[in-house]
């Protein structure tokens, strides 16, 4: 993919060169504390299994999440660990079953950060990936097990890996894609 093509989260996203023989997740304590994620991985733990939603989003908000009025955060879904104060959640949005947002991507030689937004009533289906630099347009929908590499637009549905998106036939039945 030329620089052209790539999707606009790249552009968004902060670059950190790593040096040495070893991949950039072993530099990940040059990004962070030890403490701080080992604090944000017992609030992510407890975020996960709790029932409450109320629970839930007052927990995301200690980890620094921005979170909107009558979020809705499934069990088993994942913030990212490393940097949750990058997520801002709209009001009313769905985070479905075992869902991941992440804000970090490590990779051999360097690590990339961007905010993830999703807007207000959006929907994420269980076991969903949002990759970092993201932006979910409000009233959009990611399906179930979709891997979400580029921004989706306002009132739009996404499905697959990576997630593209789908339309409706003009009698309503589900189609392919657009």
């Amino acid at each position: 993919m030329s620089d052209d093509d790539a999707p606009a989260r790249y552009d968004r996203l902060e670059r950190h060169e790593t040096a040495g023989d070893r991949n950039s997740l072993w530099h990940w304590r040059e990004a962070k504390s030890l403490f701080e994620v080992a604090r944000n991985y017992v609030v992510t733990w407890l975020v996960r299994v709790s029932p409450s939603l109320t629970l839930k989003n007052r927990l995301l908000l200690a980890l620094g999440v921005t979170v909107g009025e009558g979020v809705s955060w499934g069990l088993e879904a994942t913030p990212d660990v490393f940097w949750p104060e990058r997520i801002t959640l709209g009001d009313d949005v769905i985070v479905g079953y075992d869902a991941t947002i992440l804000c970090h991507e490590f990779l051999q030689s360097e690590y990339r950060v961007g905010d993830v937004v999703v807007g207000d009533r959006a929907m994420i289906g269980a076991g969903a990936v949002i990759l970092p630099g993201v932006e979910i347009g409000a009233d959009a929908q990611v399906a179930a097990n979709s891997l979400v590499t580029e921004d989706v637009p306002p009132e739009t549905t996404v499905a697959g890996v990576p997630a593209e998106p789908v339309g409706r036939d003009e009698d309503g039945e589900g189609g392919g894609a657009e």
